[in-house]
């Protein structure tokens, strides 16, 4: 006996693959990646609950964790340039996923027109292959350095917008994404991989679906949100989006854009005004008192007053699509 036990160390064996280790940046992104690696592992949000990515800083401990992820996924520079510091200081060869920056990802740009309609595509082509669409158009063009010349401060609502978890249609591409990568990582789960990706889209199939349903009745009903953070899930959704009191997470509006805010609403058309999470609401309720514009609920873009995990993602679409809806008569 004991010369087998000698025999079998003396054996090479073949290292058991570990699933990877994954930080991800904000509550949607982390949903979609906790849905597709499922009961093999659990990654790690670094937004805390409750946080806001606008001036956030990680601890040394999340620090620590971003170093030795085998794989980060997060939104880019653009919205997390806390992050992009905390890559630099990676060893070489640890994986990163950009979503914003994937071919596969629809991109608008805070400039656009709200009424520039793509949701009959979305609703359409099941599999909405946009990207040819976009990849090409000039103003879709975000392979050069313009992507990340932003301000950081809060990032400058010019250019690319960063909330792009906010079309539906972007998180079934991000589900199969996400699925590739960790397959690339850990080829033994692959499948695994690949199925929870399906349920995962399966599930925001389902939420996009319920969300379009809510919306349908009041798409033509004009409403005021808090800062620009909404134009894909407006577009989408064929929302009459009219527009903003502050143009972004740190800005305050100046007193010439509240006088012309003011002379809008005062016509009586815009139905809503939507105050935001993490937003005082002084000036929005201001509004409303002196046009006569309803105050509809919090809208909370990135999720984070919502519990972290697989479902946070279909709960974020279809929260908003609930609050909007509840506030129209």
């Amino acid at each position: 006996m004991r010369y087998i036990i000698s025999f079998l160390l003396t054996i090479p064996t073949t290292a058991i693959a570990e699933v990877p280790a994954v930080v991800t940046d904000v509550p949607p992104v982390h949903s979609i990646t906790a849905a597709v690696m499922g009961d093999l592992g659990a990654p790690i949000l670094l937004l805390d609950r409750g946080a806001s990515p606008h001036g956030f800083q990680l601890k040394p401990s999340q620090m620590q964790a971003v170093s030795d992820a085998d794989l980060v996924i997060w939104m880019g520079p653009t919205l997390a340039p806390w992050l992009d510091k905390a890559l630099e200081t990676r060893p070489q060869g640890n994986a990163s996923l950009d979503l914003l920056a994937a071919p596969e990802t629809y991109r608008r740009d805070f400039a656009e027109d709200a009424a520039h309609d793509h949701d009959q595509d979305h609703a359409e082509d099941a599999a909405h292959d946009h990207d040819q669409d976009h990849a090409e158009g000039e103003a879709h063009d975000h392979d050069g350095a313009e992507d990340h010349d932003h301000d950081h401060d809060g990032h400058s609502h010019t250019g690319t917008d960063p909330h792009a978890w906010l079309d539906p249609a972007n998180g079934r591409a991000w589900a199969q994404l996400i699925a590739a990568e960790l397959s690339r990582l850990d080829p033994e789960n692959a499948a695994t991989y690949a199925a929870n990706a399906d349920v995962a889209i399966a599930a925001i199939d389902a939420a996009d679906t319920q969300a379009a349903t809510l919306l349908a009745p009041v798409k033509s009903r004009p409403f005021v949100t808090f800062h620009d953070a909404y134009g894909y899930f407006t577009a989408h959704y064929g929302l009459a989006h009219t527009g903003s009191i502050a143009a972004g997470d740190a800005a305050s509006p100046g007193a010439r854009h509240l006088a012309e805010l003011q002379a809008s609403l005062g016509d009586g058309t815009t139905i809503c005004l939507f105050p935001e999470a993490q937003h005082d609401p002084a000036l929005l309720t201001q509004l409303a008192e002196a046009t006569g514009a309803r105050v509809g609920g919090s809208l909370d873009p990135e999720g984070s007053t919502l519990e972290p995990g697989p479902a946070l993602y279909p709960a974020l679409i279809t929260g908003l699509a609930e609050t909007m809806a509840a506030c129209a008569p």
